[in-house]
């Protein structure tokens, strides 16, 4: 089969299904996209709220909780405990299905009545856990997100197995660490990228198995280096010193030092290691993997994201999750022991041949758009049949889905094989994870036919402004838990803003006992503030910029002589790194021969 464009119903632009792109499709049973993979993602990470937080009552018990959905959710929404329990049965709800309607309009409909959990957790596993979402096996965090088997954390998103850390995007087993990204297996690491194997790193990029060391970047087996030079153990105390890091006033004039210092060296082309034939980012012991972000230990998978529990196999449009999963397709939020699985949400654990459905867990399989069911099998809209009567009914309702397609306010047809419209997330546009990544003004928002939430009106009275706030923790006594600080941004940016924050008990002591200033943003714009130094969810096409001896630019002079000599490298590659960036790229070759 031959490649074919096709014009995105969405942005107009051109965009290529390629021959093994048609290959799944026709093992997935499955028409091409009529979407192109990157509005593609934009539609389903509109159906992921993980920061916005409601204060609301629980429809079946009365309970206050917080919640992804506000008091006047166009559904009920029940606790966690009441949601997961007995008392409740999904299979009422269920009705027949109504050839004369649209299947989107039907499926609108039963949303609206099934009830929905609070938060996306498993509440069992959470001791003093409250406040977060996306998570599970959590003691004492406040405000994680997507992360897992973590202690005494605050502020974190995708952490992993870590302890007594705040401000962390991205990490594994890390320990007394504060404001990093992509960090993993190290202790007291503050404010760096990229490292692995370290300890007592401060303002650091890409260092491997280093100890005490500064402001530097690419190095490997240091210790006792600031800004790549060595010292002595008695002279990088007293330099450390001299740099005044108790100073919140420092550290933000350091930060933009480090950042300017970073681009004098080579940056390899994508994150990652241990691939055979991949592109994108963040990426490592996986093969055939395309066009993807942060995946790990999976094979033969195109236009995924956040596969981060390992492994998973033979995906396309699948974001979030994994654990064993195969045959996924237009997924969000669906794993562990998935397979055959598509245009579905939060479907988790050994779900099989499921379909258009929402919020079902445990042992299902053979679903049609259904809603909150556990442990069930041959159901459409809730409804229960026999196997013989559903296998008959299914295709029927694929070919009224095609002959009766939905058409969204923008007039975006849906047809069988179309993830579910934005018109039946129950999130606006500034509320989901797609402002993270896709970010858009109010106006642009609704320019593209997206809806936006306004922030409920707060009770609260901003006590102290930033500006005011004492420049070291020293000087901050305990009033300052009593105090509403006000947010630098002060809700004038897009960043999902809350205009003011508190600091909390542990946070307090945090800051105390490492000695660090007190932040001045909350919590969403600092974690705003991260994601701009993880890499875009898009690729560029370039050429490796080791002219030689030295980069393109004549920034760099290489450490040692390459492969290639004198010559310019000849090697291309996919990157997420934008050719207007400031960064030195190297391809793998290039950039091993200078950081090993």
């Amino acid at each position: 089969m031959n490649p074919e464009t096709k014009t995105c119903q969405n942005c107009k632009q051109k965009f290529v299904i390629e021959p093994e792109d048609f290959d799944f499709y026709e093992k997935v049973e499955v028409p091409a996209p009529t979407f192109c993979s990157e509005c593609r993602l934009q539609r389903r990470l509109l159906f992921r709220n993980e920061r916005v937080f409601y204060s609301r009552t629980c429809d079946s018990c009365g309970k206050f909780v917080v919640s992804m959905y506000p008091e006047k959710a166009l559904f009920p929404v029940y606790c966690s405990p009441c949601w997961w329990s007995d008392t409740w049965d999904p299979l009422v709800y269920g009705r027949e299905y109504d050839f004369s309607r649209n299947f989107f309009e039907q499926y609108k409909d039963l949303l609206k009545v099934v009830p929905m959990p609070n938060v996306s957790v498993s509440y069992k596993t959470l001791v003093n856990s409250e406040y977060n979402n996306y998570a599970h096996n959590l003691k004492n965090c406040y405000l994680l997100f997507n992360s897992d088997y973590d202690e005494n954390c605050i502020y974190g998103t995708e952490l992993e197995r870590s302890k007594d850390c705040i401000d962390i995007t991205m990490a594994d087993s890390l320990q007394l660490s504060y404001q990093c990204i992509n960090c993993n297996n190290s202790y007291q690491m503050y404010f760096s990228i990229d490292c692995e194997d370290c300890q007592n790193i401060w303002f650091s990029k890409n260092l491997i198995n280093c100890n005490d060391c500064f402001g530097c970047v690419n190095l490997r087996n240091k210790q006792y280096y600031i800004f790549n030079k060595p010292y002595s153990q008695d002279d990088y105390f007293k330099k450390l010193q001299e740099f005044d890091l108790n100073s919140f006033i420092n550290i933000e004039k350091l930060q933009k030092k480090v950042r300017e210092f970073y681009l004098a060296f080579p940056h390899k082309f994508m994150h990652g290691r241990h691939n055979t034939n991949v592109s994108g980012d963040y990426i490592s012991y996986s093969k055939n993997v395309y066009d993807s972000y942060i995946a790990l230990e999976s094979q033969d998978c195109r236009y995924c994201m956040w596969l981060i529990i390992k492994p998973n196999k033979n995906c396309y449009d699948y974001t979030q999750f994994g654990e064993n999963t195969q045959l996924m397709y237009e997924d969000l939020v669906c794993g562990k022991g998935t397979s055959n699985v598509k245009f579905s949400l939060f479907c988790v654990g050994n779900i099989r041949d499921a379909y258009y459905s929402k919020r079902c867990y445990n042992n299902c399989s053979n679903l049609f758009a259904c809603v909150s069911l556990k442990s069930k099998e041959y159901c459409i809209l809730n409804k229960q049949y026999s196997r013989q009567e559903y296998e008959v009914l299914v295709p029927k309702i694929i070919q009224h889905m095609n002959d009766m397609p939905y058409t969204d306010k923008k007039g975006r047809v849906y047809k069988y094989g179309e993830f579910f419209p934005p018109e039946l997330s129950p999130f606006a546009y500034n509320e989901t994870s797609i402002q993270e990544f896709f970010p858009l003004t109010k106006q642009q928002v609704f320019e593209q036919g997206y809806s936006w939430r306004d922030p409920e009106q707060r009770d609260y009275e901003i006590t102290i402004q930033p500006q005011d706030l004492p420049d070291r923790i020293k000087d901050v006594n305990d009033d300052i838990l009593k105090k509403v600080i006000g947010c630098a941004h002060e809700g004038k940016c897009i960043e999902q803003c809350t205009t003011a924050f508190k600091i909390i008990p542990d946070e307090f002591q945090f800051y105390k006992k490492m000695n660090l200033p007190l932040p001045r943003l909350c919590s969403n714009c600092r974690h705003h503030r991260r994601l701009k130094e993880r890499n875009l969810l898009k690729l560029w096409h370039r050429q490796c910029q080791c002219a030689g001896e030295q980069s393109d630019s004549k920034i760099y002079t290489n450490t040692v002589k390459h492969v290639h000599g004198t010559n310019h490298c000849p090697n291309e590659f996919e990157t997420t790194y934008a050719p207007e960036r400031k960064e030195i790229i190297y391809c793998e070759e290039c950039y091993k021969q200078e950081v090993v």
